[in-house]
């Protein structure tokens, strides 16, 4: 019996809240890993970009409240979700056109480009503090659990209860939907594989007669759909506010870098590895210990490494591990 109250503790505590953030995660290291291998520079803004995407699908969701429009039990921002995600398309090929395209005739250096998406995103990240306020947004409705911690102590009659919250639930479907469409739309459309030949070698992609800037703005796109989404499940998950997506960007580079600049599959697993490190290295282990230990060798502290106050130090703490010693990630991609 003790040993299934440690189980459901571990998978309340740690498993469940660390495959939810991972997808969360490798959803927007998806979004830094196709902007790394085709417009081959590393986009600082990209954890505003998810801010904004999110702000947008709050306003419409808020908007949507108003008129009287629901999703039963679940959120209503799921509806808004594809209407924010053609607002931040249209707003990133915008940018593109503005700013990066005149650096990238001129050929410029990646690293050149790496410090213009810094400005873009000093200007999104004051855009959203200005439209949206620097407080946190709660804007989740519907069911809140699939599971309550209550109704399953009484189903089982265990000591610990499990808890599985729609938003987590949502989540993992919303992430493996775009993943899946995202590999399909690489591996099986036309336009998707001229974005692979182009990553692969721009020149002869080019001498084959692609054009890169079709391939520039479809990727714009998908980067839109992947950051808003992954801002927006992070958002229904936790809650929004502009600068935690700021500081996401540290774990989400993390998650790109550990699996693999410039590889899909990489970013997907580089985005679970971050996830479960944060979330055990900060997670306080004296409950789980107790069941699982005799009296005499349960620790009277919490067992817990770090405060959850540092869980960015354990994403900075394997992305300089990573960069020092498996440059190219666990999946070989590009070095940084």
């Amino acid at each position: 019996m003790d040993l299934l109250n440690a189980l459901v503790a571990f998978a309340n505590f740690v498993f469940i809240p660390a495959v939810a953030y991972g997808a969360q995660l490798a959803l927007g290291a998806l979004g830094v890993t196709l902007i790394y291998g085709i417009l081959r520079f590393s986009n600082f803004a990209h954890g505003d970009t998810m801010a904004f995407g999110t702000t947008l699908t709050i306003l419409i969701t808020v908007a949507m409240q108003g008129a009287g429009i629901g999703f039963g039990p679940l959120p209503t921002a799921l509806l808004a979700l594809p209407f924010a995600i053609v607002l931040t398309g249209i707003v990133l090929v915008g940018t593109d056109r503005a700013v990066y395209r005149f650096y990238r005739k001129q050929r410029a250096a990646p690293v050149i480009l790496t410090m213009v998406s810094l400005g873009v995103m000093f200007i999104m990240n004051g855009v959203v503090r200005f439209i949206i306020g620097v407080d946190d947004v709660t804007f989740a409705d519907g069911e809140r659990f699939v599971i309550g911690a209550r109704d399953f102590r009484d189903a089982t009659g265990l000591a610990e209860g499990l808890a599985i919250r729609t938003t987590q639930v949502i989540t993992l479907v919303v992430a493996a939907i775009a993943v899946a469409l995202l590999f399909w739309f690489l591996n099986r459309t036309r336009t998707g594989k001229s974005m692979r030949a182009f990553s692969d070698n721009e020149d002869l992609a080019l001498l084959s007669g692609i054009n890169p800037e079709r391939v520039v703005q479809v990727t714009w796109l998908i980067v839109a759909a992947l950051a808003t989404t992954a801002g927006v499940l992070y958002g229904l998950d936790k809650s929004f506010k502009a600068f935690t997506y700021f500081q996401l960007l540290l774990p989400i580079f993390a998650s790109a870098v550990v699996g693999g600049l410039g590889n899909p599959l990489g970013a997907i697993a580089g985005g679970f590895v971050i996830a479960f490190s944060e979330v055990g290295v900060t997670y306080a282990w004296k409950k789980v210990a107790t069941y699982v230990l005799p009296e005499s060798l349960a620790p009277d502290g919490l067992a817990q490494l770090l405060s959850t106050d540092y869980k960015f130090a354990v994403s900075f703490a394997i992305l300089i591990l990573v960069l020092l010693f498996m440059p190219t990630g666990l999946f070989k991609g590009k070095s940084v």
